[in-house]
């Protein structure tokens, strides 16, 4: 395992929070493992969110029309994307796995996360049709999705208010990442922990640090619809 390489893809605003020692806990614990662990602290870094014309460094592909897909992908031929999406991508590309670390926020990742997978996953870098799924460009990478819900584990099954909680990890796991040729290994959820006691939130922390010693020997999920919706 020395010598694995682990991006940490990070949005909370705020260090001291569950988000914030769970992040730690993966820089700490695959550290120890040997592995070389990058952390993308978006909120830190002010992360633009926004995908704009500002992405592009000189000249448009077709200055008439504005057609940001289009865009990126040639100014990523020309490598003419903004620097803090070069490195972004730099990371990426360097990088074994991927881990999300983020709290649920509508369903989904906060904003500065999926402006993250907006403005990075540019098409002729994460993948370029028909070259997309199995066959997608970051085809060598695993990803997991680490985050904390609002709602308890009862209400995210499939007879819960909220249903099956692989519905809302459908565009996110299989959209973007498998999308992309990504495996994806099994997601970590802290469910709720707001609600629960001092004890149950260390017990969460030693949990994850578990789970991470034996990370690498993990099968990825089979990234089929079945999964998520049988």
């Amino acid at each position: 395992l020395p010598g694995r390489k682990v991006l940490i893809v990070y949005a909370h605003q705020e260090p001291k929070s569950l988000n914030g020692s769970l992040k730690s806990v993966a820089v700490e614990e695959l550290s120890k493992q040997g592995c070389s662990v990058t952390v993308s602290d978006l909120y830190a870094m002010q992360f633009e969110p926004r995908a704009t014309r500002n992405d592009i460094v000189g000249c448009l592909h077709n200055s008439e029309m504005f057609n940001y897909g289009v865009e990126t992908r040639e100014a990523y031929k020309r490598r003419e994307l903004s620097s803090d999406l070069l490195e972004e991508q730099k990371k990426v590309q360097e990088a074994d796995l991927l881990i999300f670390q983020f709290p649920l926020y509508w369903f989904s990742m906060p904003a500065i996360m999926k402006g993250w997978m907006d403005r990075v996953l540019v098409e002729g870098f994460a993948y370029q049709f028909p070259d997309c799924y199995n066959s997608g460009l970051l085809k060598n990478k695993l990803a997991l999705f680490s985050f904390t819900t609002g709602g308890s584990q009862e209400t995210y099954t499939k007879g819960g208010i909220s249903g099956d909680i692989r519905y809302l990890l459908w565009p996110m796991q299989h959209g973007i990442m498998h999308f992309c040729g990504v495996k994806v290994l099994a997601p970590h959820i802290c469910f709720a922990p707001e609600y629960v006691s001092e004890e149950e939130r260390k017990e969460m922390l030693l949990a994850w640090a578990q789970r991470l010693k034996t990370l690498w020997k993990e099968e990825p999920i089979d990234c089929s619809p079945e999964w998520y919706f049988k």
